[in-house]
């Protein structure tokens, strides 16, 4: 069964970000296969790696419902939308990534989570680890997209607003009885981390915190992936060194 982490947090917090730099973590350590799995509909876990996605769970879903006649006969629906994702998963040199995507066609948006979850729950076995970068806020929870996770990781930055934010999340796991084994909170953008007083209320462990980071905004702006980050950068050094504790 794969180590699954659950990535989660309010927009523009740096989620994917994070998500990215575990995967590519995960990687050059050489502990085992990889999925990563893009759930937020705002796609860019690819993007961030230097994978060029096919299609998305989303557009497949599109597809199929333009063209029923594509369905083969003798196959449900559902089992030939399992065999569709599992061919546009994109493959790399020690990772894999799924991206969900959002229909744009008529259709309830909760299926698409419904197919996600299920697909995820069977694809955890045949990998290793597999990281989560969840849609931002907390839609995502209250449809129970992430069922459970080994590591619940929740990303802030050091406002009262995603410390809010961030409490609303933990809260709504807990509420949802959202299986985890390990529930961090991680203060990205943030040299100092935070004092304990503002973390009073919040049900998640202290992991740490990550640096602002100048040279992830340079590659962002050049259109680069996260493998031209140096080793050396404090963003990845930080986050190698919190690596053995989300582990």
């Amino acid at each position: 069964m794969g180590y699954t982490i659950a990535i989660a947090g309010k927009g523009g917090i740096g989620k994917s970000t994070i998500a990215s730099l575990i995967i590519r973590l995960l990687k050059e350590k050489k502990l085992g296969s990889v999925l990563g799995v893009d759930a937020d509909p705002n796609s860019n876990l690819g993007e961030f790696l230097g994978l060029k996605l096919s299609r998305s769970i989303g557009e497949i879903l599109d597809e199929i419902s333009s063209h029923k006649d594509k369905i083969p006969a003798g196959m449900t629906k559902d089992r030939y939308i399992e065999y569709e994702v599992q061919t546009t998963i994109a493959e790399a040199d020690g990772f894999d990534i799924l991206s969900m995507g959002r229909p744009e066609g008529p259709g309830c948006y909760c299926y698409v989570n419904n197919i996600l979850r299920n697909i995820v729950g069977k694809l955890i076995k045949d990998y290793d680890f597999v990281v989560i970068d969840n849609e931002a806020g907390l839609e995502h929870l209250s449809r129970k997209t992430t069922g459970s996770a080994d590591v619940l990781l929740v990303v802030s930055d050091a406002s009262p607003a995603g410390l809010r934010a961030a409490k609303r999340i933990s809260d709504l796991t807990l509420e949802l009885k959202i299986k985890t084994k390990k529930r961090f909170l991680l203060i990205n953008r943030s040299a100092k981390g935070i004092s304990k007083d503002k973390l009073e209320g919040i049900a998640l462990d202290n992991l740490g915190s990550l640096p602002d980071d100048p040279a992830i905004e340079k590659l962002s702006v050049k259109g680069d992936s996260l493998w031209g980050l140096a080793k050396g950068s404090p963003s990845y050094s930080a986050l190698n060194e919190l690596m053995e504790k989300i582990l």
